[in-house]
C-alpha cells in the first residue's frame, strides 16, 4: 500500500525518480506579484506618455512620476480600482515627493528610474491587451 502524498505535493514528486530522469508531472505554478499601494497606483498610460515620463524620471528624479499623477485625473486606470481618483492622484504625488527627497542619496534617483520603467512596461501591457500598435 503506497502512502498518499501530502497536501501541496504531486504524486510524481512523491515517487522516487528512476534512472536519474526527472518525472514529468503536470503541475502548473502561477506567480502573482503583490503590489503595495504606491506601486499599484502607477497609471496605465499611452506608450508615448510613459516613455516621456521615463525620460523625465531619468534626468529629474520624480518629475515623470509627478506628471503621471495628472494622467490619473485625465482618466488613466490603475491597479487600485476601488480607490477614488483623488486618492490615487495623491498617492502618485507622494511617490514623486519620496523620489525627489531621497534623490540626494541616490535612492530616489534609482527608484525614479525603476518607476519610469514600470510605467513603460504597464503601457506595453495595456497596448497588448487592447490589441493595438505601440504608437
Amino acid at each position: 500500500m503506497d502512502p498518499s502524498p501530502k497536501d501541496g505535493e504531486s504524486a510524481a514528486a512523491a515517487e522516487p525518480s528512476r534512472g536519474g530522469a526527472a518525472p514529468s508531472s503536470g503541475v502548473v505554478v502561477q506567480v502573482r506579484e503583490k503590489k503595495g499601494p504606491l506601486r499599484a497606483a502607477i497609471p496605465y498610460m499611452p506608450f508615448p506618455v510613459a516613455v516621456i515620463c521615463l525620460f523625465l524620471n531619468t534626468f529629474v528624479p520624480g518629475l515623470g512620476t509627478f506628471v503621471s499623477a495628472f494622467t490619473v485625473l485625465c482618466g488613466a486606470r490603475t491597479d487600485l480600482p476601488d480607490r477614488h481618483m483623488c486618492c490615487v492622484f495623491w498617492l502618485n504625488i507622494a511617490a514623486a515627493l519620496i523620489q525627489i527627497l531621497t534623490a540626494i542619496v541616490m535612492v530616489g534617483w534609482i527608484m525614479s528610474i525603476f518607476w519610469g520603467m514600470d510605467m513603460v512596461i504597464l503601457a506595453k501591457r495595456r497596448c497588448r491587451a487592447a490589441g493595438g500598435d505601440l504608437h
